[in-house]
């Protein structure tokens, strides 16, 4: 197994990554479904979520509202940190089952483990190698207004209220630059592939 880590900020090109790396064969596991997962009715996660924070975050049917429990933790850090303290664990324990499927249906999977919160959440999976995409705050902006229809304030809100680039780039073993265009980061993350199929022939 060869196991990716990836990660990047808001719109900075993740997916599109992610994407390609599929396309040649790796396995994807997305921390952010594992998070709306982890969380469904039912979940022991879920229950602990109402038990701190209130039914008032719960849709009528009983699932969890993210727009509410959004509005909740959001400039809270306090309760944002109860809020990852329950997310979190569940996640990285859901991820680590699934890694360890990919692996026994196939001992040599290239796995890309596509965690956007890496750094801020501390995930300790044994990385072969780190990915970080990356782009300017501008580019990030602007492809949430364009892309995802949100305003320019609630854009720049999103991008500050991450972790700084800076601490991401620390970890990077691989940064994959998405500023240009579509197929400069397709060729870099082909690049990118070349260099994982060398290293696991070597092994």
């Amino acid at each position: 197994m060869y196991l990716i880590g990836l990660t990047g900020g808001i719109a900075s090109g993740k997916s599109t990554v992610a994407r390609r790396l599929y396309e040649h064969g790796a396995v994807h596991i997305d921390a952010d479904q594992l998070a709306r997962r982890v969380v469904e009715p039912g979940t022991p996660a879920l229950a602990a979520i109402v038990a701190e924070f209130g039914d008032g975050v719960l849709r009528s049917d009983g699932s969890l509202d993210r727009v509410k429990l959004g509005e909740r933790v959001f400039g809270d850090p306090e309760a944002r940190a109860k809020l990852n303290a329950i997310v979190h664990p569940a996640v990285r324990e859901l991820s680590a089952r699934l890694i360890a499927k990919a692996e026994a249906e196939d001992p040599d999977a290239v796995i890309v483990y596509d965690v956007p919160l890496l750094v801020e959440a501390s995930v300790d999976h044994p990385f072969d190698l780190v990915v970080v995409t990356s782009a300017p705050r501008r580019t990030q902006v602007q492809r949430l207004v364009e892309e995802r229809g949100l305003d320019p304030i609630q854009a720049e809100a999103r991008v500050d209220a991450q972790v700084d680039n800076t601490a991401r780039l620390a970890i990077a073993d691989v940064v994959i630059d998405t500023d240009g265009t579509l197929a400069h980061t397709m060729s870099q993350t082909d690049a990118l592939w070349r260099r994982i199929v060398e290293e696991r022939a070597r092994r």
